[in-house]
C-alpha cells in the first residue's frame, strides 16, 4: 500500500528531484537508508550491553541537539585536513 503526502524541501532537493522522472523512489530509498542506520545503530548499542528504550531515546535526543551548521563546516574542515595527510591544527608549510 502507499501513500501521498506532501513535503516542503529546501530548494536544492527540490531541483535535485525535478531532473528525475522517479523522485518517489529516490525519497523512499533515503528515508528507507535513515531507518536501516537508525536499527543498526540500535542493534550495535545493544550488542553493546545497552537497554534502548522510546523513553531513553526521547530523554537524550532532548539532550543532544543536532550540530550547527557552523560545528558542521568545522568538523568538514578537519576531515578534509584529515584527508589530506596533515593534523587538523598544523598550519600549512609554505
Amino acid at each position: 500500500m502507499t501513500r501521498r503526502i506532501t513535503v516542503s524541501l529546501p530548494d536544492d532537493v527540490a531541483q535535485y528531484l525535478d531532473k528525475h522522472p522517479n523522485s518517489s523512489a529516490i525519497v523512499t530509498e533515503a528515508v528507507r537508508s535513515h531507518m536501516q542506520r537508525g536499527a543498526t545503530t540500535r542493534a550495535m548499542l545493544e550488542a553493546a550491553g545497552f537497554t534502548i528504550t522510546d523513553e531513553g531515546v526521547e530523554r537524550w535526543r532532548d539532550k543532544l541537539r543536532r550540530p550547527t551548521e557552523a560545528q558542521r563546516a568545522e568538523s568538514r574542515r578537519r576531515l578534509e585536513a584529515i584527508e589530506s595527510g596533515r593534523w587538523p591544527d598544523q598550519e600549512d608549510p609554505a
